[in-house]
């Protein structure tokens, strides 16, 4: 466990060093303060209607769903570029052999690596969560709801980062890895949309969507089907890239 502690603190610590973690944590929070306050004032300039109607949704239903949706859809773009050189560029250097001949196991290097880019999703997905709390010193919130969208983006970039990690140990490039992730994660999320628009319905497709288990989370529904798809998913991926590595040391 120690061995696994420490390559998650180097890795986190390596992402810092690059421009590209800045650089996404500004891009980042910019994209997602524009759309929070687009949503603050249009609840603003809706409130005087919702106050007239009986059941209307509130301050959370309005701005927080939203806010952390649309982080979902940023993070499906900017998480492969995070992924891509988790393993691939350890292996274009020739520094993969060094870290497979030393008295470490698969499994820690995985989960080290895997463990090091989740403490920098968990610091971005605080940073989104202190936007709605800025609104706690003039209005209320729903924190039942609160938890519960930053539950499913938690659970997101979890199942994002597990699969971003498993192209990184395949593919031969950084930027194969990258496209590869991307490419798997959109059709993952537009995976029921063709079913949906023929008014049809496929219960594969909508267990294997990982937009409607994000979605169900997101509204306050949290099940167990929702909550270990998203384990046995990320789950899958990192012991597919503990295996990937498995044939990397064989073949050394």
């Amino acid at each position: 466990m120690s061995m696994i502690l420490a390559i998650a603190s180097r890795e986190f610590r390596s992402l810092f060093l690059s421009p590209m973690a800045w650089t996404i944590l500004a891009v980042l929070q910019f994209i997602l303060a524009f759309l929070f306050l687009t949503q603050v004032e249009a609840f603003t300039s809706l409130q005087p209607k919702l106050a007239s109607i009986e059941g209307a949704p509130g301050l959370t239903d309005i701005i927080v769903p939203p806010l952390f949706g649309n982080a979902g859809i940023i993070l499906l773009l900017v998480t492969p570029l995070l992924t891509m050189r988790l393993i691939c560029e350890e292996r274009r250097n020739k520094t993969l052999s060094l870290l497979l001949s030393a008295p470490v196991s698969n499994i820690d290097i995985i989960l080290g690596k895997y463990l090091g880019l989740l403490g920098l999703m968990l610091l971005i997905i605080a940073l989104i969560t202190l936007m709605p709390l800025s609104l706690l010193s003039g209005a209320e919130l729903d924190f039942g709801k609160l938890f519960a969208n930053i539950l499913a983006l938690l659970l997101l970039v979890t199942a994002f980062t597990a699969i971003g990690l498993f192209m990184s140990c395949v593919a031969g490039h950084p930027t194969v890895a990258a496209m590869g992730a991307f490419g798997m994660l959109l059709l993952l999320w537009i995976l029921d949309w063709s079913a949906g628009m023929n008014d049809q319905r496929s219960e594969l497709l909508e267990y294997l969507s990982i937009l409607r288990h994000f979605q169900n989370i997101q509204s306050g529904l949290i099940s167990s089907a929702d909550l270990s798809y998203f384990v046995l998913f990320t789950a899958t991926f990192i012991t597919l890239s503990i295996r990937s590595l498995d044939n990397d040391r064989l073949q050394k």
